[in-house]
């Protein structure tokens, strides 16, 4: 009897002392993913600002004013009012207004005089954190804007890297990939944070998105590929736990460190210890063999065998053993599928805009979320905790939906729960803050719950011939809406509410198309697109043949009953 590669590779371990060391070591990258990905909460925080009055200048000198910081009073002559009766953060007077030195005197009905945006840059407070990029380069005011556009060209550099390092993973493999990818985040982040320019600083970014996205596909690939069947769900949500790990480590790091450019260097610093001891890993068995590198995949087997004390299956194992047993899958693997065949039958079709659909807005709202903290008006370290802290029973509470109820379920009500508290905060009064934040990691803890169902059910979704093109579309379109969820922030110069409305409308959105998804809960995975096909057929004709079976004849007395 022939067997598969699953069944090879339960015969050299299947969950043996490899895969454990394996796994974490996999794993533990992901920790600080969580770090680079939410960089943005601590490094480009806006502290309180107002326009410096430069010695010398705007009449200064006539009041041997020689350097900041101004006295209160002093500062009243110099800079305007808001509207909260604190310094304007973007205005000067065009010329001192000396009647208002040593007095409480306000303009009340009076016209106000002329005023001009800051010349002379801005005064920082300083208190909280020594240096931002928003301190470092001024994105403030006019530039305000510029703190946002960081955060999506970090998002786009998933995007891109979703595309580039999953077709390089498919050609030159997983591991090499993965190496390539822990190198490129260390030296990216050393790069951003040593930049010299804003301009460097977010190209840097970029690349570190890149690099995130190439850690994550080829981490998934490695896992999965070098694991039983059995143990899938409960490897996948082990690593969603990692990342979990990963923002309750940031607020502290975050804590500890103040300044954005010794911060960006200790959360990349570490990737080249992965980089190193990721030469251990061994390259996919199941990759090399698809691709004629028997040998190699022979090698690595024995490898395997032997660390999980298998010697005997080590050593009666073959390269014609390997190919003879793997050849069902190499008669699959030599036809050439793309990513129109997402699309080519009824069900594919809306399979695929369905889970377009779902995986945008999931991850739309959850970085629309979880990517301004300091908007919430909490204390940023404190909030951080706290939505690393709701993840993990979120988490769990969607482990027991999915083996219990159903990933389509599980799917949907996440993200219709995550929509309707997004909402429903928005009309929360300011001073109610502890429901406002516990709302909001309601919120948070909801995403990161559908965040997991995503990955689980993508991946019984599609059948094994597209399944890596089914995944790496769906992975595309999520980092489409992470790219464009700062964006939408600008909005609410305009409209406050705006940004909150849209996040949660879309996750609503979202979960009601979810419901149009498939069930896929203790189901055969399909291998072929006339599989999926068949098993929709399948439902259908059960539910027929369920409606037109006659009921049962109840015996007279027993209707009075």
């Amino acid at each position: 009897m022939t067997m598969g590669f699953v069944d090879i590779l339960e015969k050299v371990g299947g969950a043996g002392r490899f895969q454990i060391i394996h796994i974490l070591l996999l794993s533990l990258p992901i920790t600080f993913m969580a770090s680079h990905n939410l960089l943005q909460n601590f490094v480009a925080v806006v502290p309180g600002h107002r326009c410096r009055v430069h010695p010398g200048a705007n009449g200064t000198r006539y009041l041997n004013v020689t350097e900041e910081p101004l006295s209160e009073e002093l500062l009243r002559v110099f800079v305007p009012l808001d509207r909260e009766g604190r310094p304007d953060k973007c205005l000067l007077y065009t010329s001192p207004q000396w009647q208002l030195l040593g007095t409480n005197e306000t303009w009340g009905n009076r016209s106000q005089p002329d005023t001009q945006a800051c010349t002379d840059g801005w005064v920082y407070d300083r208190s909280q954190f020594t240096a931002t990029i928003v301190t470092e380069w001024d994105l403030v005011c006019d530039r305000k804007s510029l703190r946002h556009l960081a955060q999506s060209l970090y998002m786009a550099g998933f995007l891109a890297g979703s595309i580039i390092f999953g077709r390089l993973a498919d050609r030159y493999g997983r591991r090499t990939l993965l190496l390539l990818s822990h190198l490129l985040m260390a030296v990216s982040g050393t790069c951003a944070a040593f930049s010299s320019s804003f301009s460097f600083f977010c190209f840097c970014r970029f690349l570190s998105g890149m690099a995130v996205t190439g850690i994550i596909l080829n981490t998934l690939c490695l896992c999965v590929e070098w694991i039983p069947t059995n143990i899938r769900t409960g490897v996948s949500t082990f690593c969603g736990f990692c990342y979990s790990i990963g923002q309750l480590i940031l607020p502290g790091i975050a804590y500890g460190i103040r300044n954005n450019r010794w911060l960006h260097l200790a959360v990349s610093a570490p990737f080249y210890l992965f980089f190193l001891y990721s030469w251990w890993f061994p390259e996919s068995a199941r990759w090399l063999v698809m691709n004629g590198q028997t040998d190699k995949a022979l090698r690595h087997l024995k490898r395997v065998a032997k660390l999980n004390g298998k010697k005997e299956a080590a050593e009666e194992l073959t390269a014609a053993i390997l190919r003879s047993n793997m050849e069902e899958e190499l008669t699959n693997s030599k036809r050439t599928y793309s990513v129109f065949d997402l699309f080519k039958t009824p069900v594919l079709r809306k399979t695929t805009f369905c889970t377009m659909i779902v995986w945008f807005s999931t991850s739309f709202s959850y970085y629309g979320l979880s990517v301004d903290l300091q908007g919430l008006g909490v204390d940023i370290y404190l909030i951080q905790l706290i939505f690393g802290v709701v993840d993990i029973p979120a988490k769990l509470v969607g482990l027991f939906t999915l083996t219990y109820i159903g990933r389509r379920f599980t799917q949907a009500a996440t993200l219709i729960l995550a929509g309707l508290v997004i909402v429903v905060n928005i009309f929360i009064p300011g001073d109610l803050q502890a429901l406002r934040t516990a709302l909001a990691a309601i919120g948070k803890g909801s995403l990161a719950a559908a965040f997991s169902c995503c990955f689980l059910h993508v991946s019984e979704l599609y059948p094994t011939v597209i399944r890596q093109t089914g995944v790496g579309f769906a992975n595309t379109m999520a980092r489409v809406g992470a790219m464009v969820a700062p964006a939408v922030k600008l909005t609410g110069d305009r409209l406050p509410l705006l940004p909150m409305t849209i996040y949660g409308g879309v996750a609503i959105i979202s979960g009601a198309s979810a419901f149009c998804l498939p069930e896929t809960l203790s189901a055969q995975l399909p291998d072929t697109i006339k599989d999926v096909e068949n098993r929709q057929g399948k439902r259908k004709g059960a539910r027929k043949e369920t409606a037109l079976q006659p009921r049962a004849q109840v015996p007279l007395m027993e209707q009075r009953v």
